[in-house]
């Protein structure tokens, strides 16, 4: 059997922070209690106990016992590993999918779900270049700066989850999609000279896409309704709509109609006093070229 995870020293707790599972998050714990279950009754069907496990599949005991006890996010190799060394012909890498899910957090999990549904997607950013629109290299560059700061491994999660997002993208038939950035945010050197560039180069793309509608708020603009934080308005096939503002209705999406009229005069109103999509672009073009 070839296993080069038998060679070098047995990852531990510490190797890999930012894998727990979030205790408010229902269906990531019953996801990951089931997969770990799943694998201890594999691994006592064939006689092995979790240290021999553990040094077969390259990981410390009690990171086994973490991961069978539902405690621990198993990473897709780990699954593969175990497939292998317990024999399990494909069920237990085929778990793979579901675990990955896991992995992201369940707000962001959320929000990509209805993302996914949504025919009409509109975004007021007022902090930094909304996420649908932001390259991984420019996502990176951001999280960096959060204080306190990730760990690598979260680090590297958060930017894989916002990444995941982007299959809006690809969607048949495409959804309306329409974004306002600040020109404040476009100007702030988030990353080196590559990042920004290949932000912008990103931004140019998407915003020439028959269903994107990409407008550029100028900085000397007067005061409008999205100073207070981001609005985000999300419309669905069945008439039905979600929206949420950081200034309003304690932050949290809401869907009652009066709340929702609130959100989209506001949205509407900053779409209005924003540059149209011509003249934005060609601000991203003359940013491009300065940078």
């Amino acid at each position: 059997m070839h296993l080069d995870s038998e060679i070098g020293r047995l990852k531990t707790e510490a190797d890999e922070p930012g894998w727990e599972v979030d205790p408010d998050d229902d269906w990531g714990v019953a996801v990951v209690a089931t997969v770990g279950r799943q694998l201890k009754l594999r691994r006592e069907a064939v006689g092995m106990r979790a240290a021999e496990f553990g040094k077969a599949v390259g990981y410390g005991e009690d990171m086994v016992y973490k991961i069978e006890g539902g405690k621990r996010i198993p990473r897709p190799e780990y699954l593969d590993m175990a497939d292998e060394v317990l024999g399990a012909g494909g069920l237990l890498s085929a778990m793979k999918e579901d675990v990955k899910r896991v992995r992201y957090p369940k707000k962001v999990r959320d929000l990509a779900q209805m993302e996914a549904r949504a025919v009409e997607i509109g975004v007021y950013e007022c902090s930094n270049i909304a996420g649908l629109l932001q390259t991984p290299e420019y996502a990176r560059a951001l999280l960096e700066s959060w204080q306190p700061a990730y760990s690598l491994e979260d680090l590297e999660r958060r930017v894989a989850a916002r990444m995941a997002r982007l299959s809006v993208f690809d969607r048949s038939p495409a959804p309306a999609l329409g974004f306002v950035l600040e020109e404040a945010t476009l100007r702030r050197r988030v990353g080196g000279t590559m990042v920004r560039r290949q932000q912008f180069e990103r931004l140019l793309e998407v915003g020439r896409l028959n269903n994107v509608t990409l407008q550029v708020m100028p900085m000397d603009s007067a005061a409008h309704p999205g100073m207070s934080g981001r609005i985000e308005v999300l419309k669905f096939e069945d008439g039905s709509a979600v929206a949420r503002s950081d200034g309003a209705f304690n932050s949290r999406p809401t869907s009652d109609p009066r709340q929702l009229r609130v959100l989209e005069l506001r949205y509407g109103t900053i779409r209005a006093q924003a540059l149209p999509p011509m003249e934005s672009l060609a601000l991203i073009e003359q940013l491009l070229g300065e940078t």
